[in-house]
């Protein structure tokens, strides 16, 4: 890999400071930091000032970055919680997963035209759908905290059903990515995912006794987040290399195994400061350093504004459905449907590493921008409605 160290030195400079200008401007019009990230990508990338171009080796910082997010989120999995509401938040997490995949899938082939199983666009056409099955609860844990909503069995429900969510998105991906190759046997990608998860639960298990231990007699210490990272790292590298599984899954899969540690909440702390600093806004920056807006034609415009309608809509329908199905009443239903439609990083995510395999062209990441910053928004407006509707009838 050939570049230019000044160069990189100046572009990350430049990353940097953009990236933290536009995400505190994010913040003050209550978006998420990483809508400001990627627009600050657009900005200094192709689209306007043309400042810095997508390099190699920002693209392997990038890459750093993704897993370092996907060991986080794994780490921030609350297993109790998980337990704790069971079966209600399993059935809504695979409804919400499968709707929107089937509506995701459809749209596109509504707009450029159906293919048949195998054909280049069938398999693009699965990727939006994949893109739409993430799931992003971090605006709506923040609404439910405000309203003093957070405790009860909807809230739970939600949380609970959005990791699980998750879970099932990532192997989603999984699946489409190894179809992707057109030497893929299905049965054999099916056979390398579950022999990847059943090697992943036979070390986890030993790595996490392991690390009890150490954390028992070592608490608190600075070589246990050194080691989780490795073993982020490693866990990514034999997922991709060994088994054919997305190396987001091998990182995610090891932040699980240490989640019920009890420093935890340190090593994402001590992962947090690294991908806040630079690995975190060179990943978003990244995206819209690849998207070139001047290409944008009306086409794109329009299947994005109904890219994001249907990303919306297919999470309230998925699983404000089967809510209503498994005994919630409507309006809480509706509450489980509304908060689990705001998308964020794993969207984000996915949508990047199709790119990266050829099954996401660059203007697309446009409708995932917009997803993200509309539903975020949307989100704690129409939570807000669905709660305060009662007192308002009974005053």
């Amino acid at each position: 890999m050939d570049f230019d160290t000044s160069m990189v030195v100046r572009d990350l400079c430049i990353i940097i400071i953009f990236a933290k200008v536009f995400g505190l401007m994010a913040r003050a019009i209550k978006v998420p930091d990483v809508a400001g990230e990627i627009v600050a990508g657009l900005i200094i990338g192709p689209s306007v000032l043309k400042l810095v171009d997508a390099s190699e080796y920002l693209a392997a910082m990038a890459e750093i970055g993704v897993i370092m997010l996907m060991f986080s989120a794994g780490l921030s999995t609350n297993l109790r919680q998980l337990k704790k509401t069971g079966l209600k938040a399993t059935a809504i997490a695979c409804f919400g997963v499968f709707v929107p995949l089937v509506f995701g899938t459809i749209l596109y082939m509504a707009f450029y035209g159906f293919a048949p199983w195998g054909d280049d666009e069938f398999y693009k056409a699965v990727f939006i759908g994949t893109i739409l099955t993430a799931t992003s609860v971090s605006i709506t844990a923040q609404t439910l905290k405000d309203l003093g909503k957070i405790k009860e069995e909807v809230s739970t429900t939600i949380m609970s059903a959005a990791i699980i969510d998750d879970v099932i998105g990532i192997i989603v991906l999984t699946f489409v990515i190894g179809f992707k190759d057109p030497d893929a046997d299905p049965a054999n990608v099916l056979l390398m995912t579950l022999l990847f998860f059943v090697f992943a639960t036979g070390v986890g298990f030993i790595v996490y006794k392991l690390f009890k231990i150490y954390d028992k007699k070592y608490p608190h210490t600075r070589r246990i987040p050194i080691m989780g990272l490795a073993l982020a790292f490693g866990l990514a590298y034999l997922a991709e290399n060994n088994f054919g599984v997305a190396d987001i899954t091998g990182a995610f899969v090891a932040g699980v195994i240490l989640c019920s540690l009890k420093d935890s909440d340190y090593i994402n702390r001590k992962m947090d400061v690294n991908s806040y600093m630079i690995f975190g806004p060179v990943f978003f920056c990244s995206i819209g350093l690849q998207t070139d807006l001047s290409n944008l034609d009306t086409n794109i415009l329009v299947f994005s504004l109904a890219f994001v309608f249907v990303g919306m809509v297919a999470k309230i329908i998925g699983c404000g459905l089967i809510a209503k199905i498994m005994r919630y009443s409507t309006r809480d239903s509706l509450k489980i449907g509304v908060g689990m439609m705001t998308r964020g990083e794993v969207a984000l995510i996915v949508a990047q590493r199709g790119l990266s395999v050829g099954m996401l062209d660059p203007a697309f990441f446009t409708c995932v921008i917009l997803l993200i910053i509309i539903s975020s928004i949307t989100t704690p407006i129409v939570l807000k409605a669905l709660y305060n509707e009662p007192a308002k009838v009974q005053a």
